[in-house]
């Protein structure tokens, strides 16, 4: 975190977009409750995404897809409570903005309000056009999400590398710059190849946030529980951990259940 951005107070989409301007990257983190959000936003990141990825992280669901929009603002709101300096993004669950842009400003509006979020999060490029605009009409700030989107997964049928072919690289710099003429100020580029990234970080004046999609995107994020390890059967390219927690935590509750059955905790130190 270079030292302008250590002064700012808070963070919000203008400074994003002075942090591309200056070539200073952006670091974007997940979390969907109060306790992480503390430590995630005390250790400085620019972003936290309140993602769907709850969907999968939290509730063990398959997919993101069965996380409802109360879900959703439940999270937000957990997490809010704790952030003191990140701008906290709210993804937009599946069901609650496509084909019915009224539809998609109410869901918007809703998460802004009950949850005080900073912006919201959606998937898609041009089929989701009448939603971003109609959000975006009411003052709330979209981010947007290209290439590899979870919420499509049964109509991919796999999670492989997006984009790779020219029509549907194309289309993916169309929506990019749709969405960027539209009024986001972001965009997610999820699991795309390296080049692709670059061409559109260098075409847009709006920040690219890559996830699987090599070093030029203007910032990164990952799941901060797959960072940490606390994931343990999750081994994208992409993903480098930075601690493993599951081992960690499984060595320390193991310890616990001993001391507790030997009678070693609580000890004379550890009673009233």
């Amino acid at each position: 975190m270079s030292a302008a951005t250590k002064e700012v107070k808070r963070i919000t989409t203008h400074v994003l977009r002075a942090m591309k301007a200056r070539g200073e990257k952006i670091s974007m983190l997940t979390a969907y409750d109060f306790s992480m959000a503390k430590i995630v936003d005390a250790a400085g990141i620019d972003i936290i995404l309140v993602g769907d990825s709850a969907s999968n992280v939290m509730a063990g669901h398959e997919t993101t897809l069965p996380i409802t929009l109360d879900q959703m603002i439940y999270h937000a709101q957990s997490v809010i409570r704790a952030v003191k300096r990140a701008l906290v993004v709210v993804d937009l669950p599946f069901g609650s903005y496509q084909g019915n842009s009224k539809v998609a400003l109410e869901s918007a509006v809703r998460i802004m309000k009950e949850a005080g979020a900073h912006a919201i999060k959606l998937e898609g490029g041009s089929e989701v056009e009448e939603s971003v605009k109609r959000i975006l009409s009411a003052g709330v700030p979209v981010m947007g999400h290209l290439g590899l989107t979870p919420q499509s997964i049964y109509k991919f049928g796999t999670y492989t590398v997006r984009a790779k072919e020219e029509q549907e690289a194309q289309k993916l710099l169309q929506d990019a710059q749709l969405l960027e003429d539209l009024g986001c100020f972001s965009i997610v580029l999820e699991k795309i190849p390296a080049n692709l990234t670059k061409v559109v970080s260098e075409q847009l004046v709006i920040p690219t946030i890559g996830i699987g999609g090599g070093p030029d995107a203007d910032g990164q994020v990952l799941v901060t529980h797959d960072m940490l390890g606390i994931t343990k059967d999750f081994h994208p390219r992409f993903l480098r951990r930075y601690l493993e927690l599951f081992e960690t935590i499984k060595e320390a509750v193991n310890q616990y259940v001993q001391d507790v059955k030997s009678g070693d905790f609580p000890n004379e130190k550890e009673q009233y």
